[in-house]
């Protein structure tokens, strides 16, 4: 028979296809939810593991602003991880500011643990190529553009990278009580932990899939249509699970705000404030990822709309970090 790959099938489908009734369960915790074993730093900069890139791949429109790329790296199942962790990636070649090594870039992990092909050995980045255009020339200046992330997406099959951890305990999803409801906000790469997220929860045959009652909702703003991220895999689960999954699209140069304005990130959600405070106050987590200039907005809004309801926001907030439901990753 003919071999289907992911790309003529779609993601989701292919992942379904590969499952069938199969269980994935092999890389869980026992019970699955208990975290007190998550890996952790296997690797460290100075003992880097060397992995190998499988498969480079522009994701993103001909008009999106800038260029993203969905990036399979294999480990060989050498470098476990879970869903909302991050990968450092170590560039070659030395930094000409101080002739010394480049230091490692971390990167938010955009697969779950068991991997794009469900092997448990490879592991996804969701990375945008940063480049400097001169404002006076309109021209790009190669000697200002981001030395990892343009390595990352020139990337080809078979390229060896360095890489550290996995990192970070701030954004794994709470997994002992299944009815936990998840907010996820996002700014453009910043979508990664949450495509682990939801890979988990509705495609993939896991132990957490099966119990999972909550509703997952999941904010993304990005510039235009052509920019955004893993369109067709939200709404393969969109169709699927339309009771346990929502999304919604913050579109800043296609959609105007109820001011008239653009619309940004803090923008959509407000339009669902008082489902979102409701869900806080009963005990659903909410997730922020992406560049650290969207967190103002995100707050300021979140403590407008609480005064409106005279909530002390501040107060809340305190409230939120204590339990554990307020998880914030930006760079």
């Amino acid at each position: 028979p003919a071999r289907v790959s992911a790309v003529s099938m779609g993601p989701v489908r292919f992942v379904k296809r590969i499952l069938g009734k199969q269980k994935q369960d092999f890389l869980e915790a026992q019970p699955y939810w208990d975290q007190s074993l998550i890996p952790l730093n296997t690797y460290k900069n100075k003992t880097p593991f060397t992995g190998k890139i499988t498969s480079v791949k522009r994701i993103v429109g001909p008009a999106a602003t800038g260029e993203t790329c969905n990036i399979i790296i294999d480990h060989g199942g050498k470098m476990p991880y879970w869903e909302g962790q991050s990968y450092g990636v170590i560039p070659p070649g030395i930094n000409p500011k101080n002739n010394k090594p480049h230091t490692v870039r971390l990167y938010s992990i955009a697969s779950s643990r068991y991997g794009d092909n469900m092997s448990g050995k490879t592991g996804t980045l969701c990375v945008r190529r940063a480049v400097y255009v001169d404002p006076e020339t309109g021209k790009e200046d190669d000697s200002k553009k981001g030395v990892c992330s343009n390595y990352l997406c020139d990337a080809t099959a078979g390229t060896e990278v360095k890489m550290t951890g996995p990192s970070g305990k701030v954004m794994l999803m709470p997994e002992e009580d299944p009815k936990t409801d998840l907010i996820m906000v996002a700014t453009g790469t910043g979508i990664a932990p949450y495509r682990g997220f939801v890979r988990r929860l509705f495609v993939e045959k896991t132990p957490a899939a099966a119990a999972y009652q909550g509703v997952a909702w999941l904010f993304l703003g990005v510039a235009n249509s052509d920019s955004l991220l893993y369109d067709d895999e939200w709404q393969s689960v969109l169709k699927e699970y339309p009771n346990n999954f929502r999304l919604d699209y913050a579109l800043s140069r296609e959609q105007s705000n109820k001011n008239g304005g653009k619309m940004y990130i803090q923008d959509k959600v407000e339009e669902y404030a008082d489902e979102v405070f409701s869900k806080l106050e009963n005990g659903a987590h909410i997730y922020f990822c992406g560049l650290k200039g969207m967190m103002p907005g995100i707050t300021d809004m979140l403590e407008r709309v609480a005064k409106s309801k005279n909530i002390v926001w501040a107060e809340m907030l305190e409230d939120l970090k204590k339990k554990g439901q307020w998880h914030v990753e930006v760079y």
